[in-house]
């Protein structure tokens, strides 16, 4: 695995690595009885009643968890007023369709939980929650990552479009830390900008201006502050 790239910018201090390919990782092919095992496991472990049931056709349902880690502003229709997570959980109302688009920040660490099959994809997935926060947007512009603790590290790993997050969830267990999912901007490779609107590439001019005079304020605070401890030292040194 190349596991080479850190990003300490979305997760605060924590050391954050992430795989570029949105290759599957090998998950092992399990029996119906291990499949009914597996979920009896699950359901014995959580401390809610998101529970995974076991259907007749062999599948089963359940529940994941997907945190909104956007630092893009997304797209709603202009004839809505920007929805809150109350909006979000009522799922979308008439008038979806107006072309008109206003852009907005979605709450920050927003959570959502979905309840969906075992065959759900991973793009499924991303579609069902930009319903939810009636984005918009197109689905393209955005990808599905798997979230794992693992010896004092943090890693990334992009699913590809056709991965089942409820078959991952419950291989992994309930146990947040062993795994979860967490919506991203679609970074990997060239960015299409044609694709934005033009006020969605104005408030990007606006992000990248904001990211600029921060990362120029954090050089010049830390030189100064060298600069301070060189002068104080050359003050306490003995003169000859």
């Amino acid at each position: 695995m190349n596991l080479e790239k850190g990003d300490l910018g979305l997760y605060g201090k924590e050391a954050l690595f992430w795989i570029d390919e949105p290759v599957e990782w090998e998950t092992p092919d399990l029996s119906q009885a291990e499949i009914e095992q597996k979920i009896k496991e699950y359901n014995g472990q959580i401390n809610s009643n998101l529970f995974m049931s076991l259907n007749k056709d062999g599948s089963y349902t359940g529940f994941i968890k997907v945190q909104l880690k956007l630092v893009r502003p997304v797209s709603v229709p202009s004839s809505k007023k920007p929805p809150s997570l109350q909006d979000a959980r009522r799922g979308p109302g008439r008038g979806t369709a107006v072309r008109r688009r206003t852009s907005f920040y979605l709450p920050k660490d927003a959570v959502k939980h979905l309840h969906v099959l075992s065959r759900t994809r991973a793009r499924e997935v991303i579609e069902a929650l930009l319903r939810k926060f009636l984005v918009v947007d197109d689905p393209r512009k955005f990808a599905l990552f798997e979230r794992a603790e693992r010896h004092g590290q943090v890693y990334l790993r992009k699913l590809s479009d056709d991965e089942q997050p409820l078959r991952l969830r419950l291989l992994a267990g309930p146990n947040e830390k062993a795994l979860s999912f967490v919506l991203k901007e679609n970074d990997s490779g060239e960015v299409n900008w044609d694709a934005f609107s033009m006020p969605e590439l104005h408030n990007f001019l606006r992000i990248l201006q904001r990211e600029e005079e921060e990362h120029l304020r954090q050089i010049l605070q830390k030189y100064s502050y060298c600069r301070q401890k060189i002068q104080e030292a050359l003050h306490a040194c003995p003169l000859g």
